[in-house]
C-alpha cells in the first residue's frame, strides 16, 4: 500500500513539473526559446530537449527498456541535449518530450519499486539501483532545471509562477519596491561582511 502511494505521489510530481517546464516556452520567440541565457548556454528549449533525454535513458536503459527515440550512446554524450540545432523545431522536440512521457510512465507503472536498475554512467559502487531511487534522481533532476527555467523566463520578461493558473499580473511598482528592499539589505550587510578580527 505504501509503495503505490509512494509511487503515485512521486509521478504527480514528475508530471507537475514537466507540465512546469513546457509552460515556460509559451508566447516567446524562436529566438528567446533558444538562446544562451546565462555564461554556459543554458536555453530554455535546452532545458526540454535535455530533461526529455534523461527520462529517456533513466527510464528506458537503466530497466532494459530502450527508448523508441534516438539516443546517442551515453558513452558519447557531447553536450548536443542541451540545446536546440537550427533545424530542430520547437514542435519536435516538445514532442519528443511528451513521447518520453508515456514511455517513463510505462515504465514506472509496469515495475514495483523495488524493480532493479543498472545505471553505467554512476560511478562504482553505486550503478545499481533500483525504481524507487530512479523516480527520487529524475524528480530532483526536473524540479532542478524547471527552477532554472523560472529564472530565465523571469530575466527574458518577468513572468514568474509554477504553472499558468498560478500566474498573477506584474505589478512593475511593487516588484520594484521589493528588489529596492533586497537591494538596500544587501549593501546594508556588505561593511559587516567586511570587518576581519585582527590577530
Amino acid at each position: 500500500m505504501i509503495d503505490e502511494f509512494a509511487k503515485d505521489n512521486l509521478r504527480g510530481r514528475l508530471r507537475r513539473d514537466r507540465e512546469a517546464l513546457l509552460w515556460k516556452l509559451d508566447g516567446l520567440s524562436e529566438y528567446d526559446a533558444r538562446r544562451p541565457l546565462t555564461a554556459t548556454g543554458t536555453n530554455l528549449l535546452g532545458l526540454v530537449k535535455h530533461m526529455a533525454t534523461v527520462e529517456a535513458r533513466y527510464f528506458g536503459e537503466v530497466f532494459d527498456r530502450p527508448s523508441p527515440e534516438p539516443l546517442c550512446r551515453w558513452q558519447d554524450h557531447d553536450g548536443s541535449d542541451q540545446w536546440a540545432a537550427e533545424d530542430e523545431t520547437r514542435d519536435q522536440i516538445i514532442g519528443f518530450y511528451r513521447r518520453t512521457w508515456h514511455h517513463s510512465d510505462a515504465t514506472i507503472n509496469e515495475l514495483p519499486l523495488d524493480a532493479p536498475g543498472h545505471v553505467p554512467w554512476w560511478p562504482e559502487p553505486c550503478p545499481n539501483t533500483n525504481l524507487f531511487a530512479v523516480m527520487v534522481h529524475v524528480l530532483g533532476e526536473s524540479n532542478r532545471h524547471a527552477g532554472h527555467a523560472d529564472i530565465l523566463r523571469e530575466g527574458l520578461d518577468g513572468r514568474t509562477g509554477v504553472r499558468a493558473e498560478h500566474e498573477r499580473r506584474i505589478d512593475e511598482e511593487a516588484r520594484a519596491a521589493y528588489r529596492a528592499k533586497v537591494e538596500q539589505a544587501a549593501r546594508s550587510a556588505a561593511p559587516i561582511r567586511a570587518w576581519r578580527p585582527q590577530g
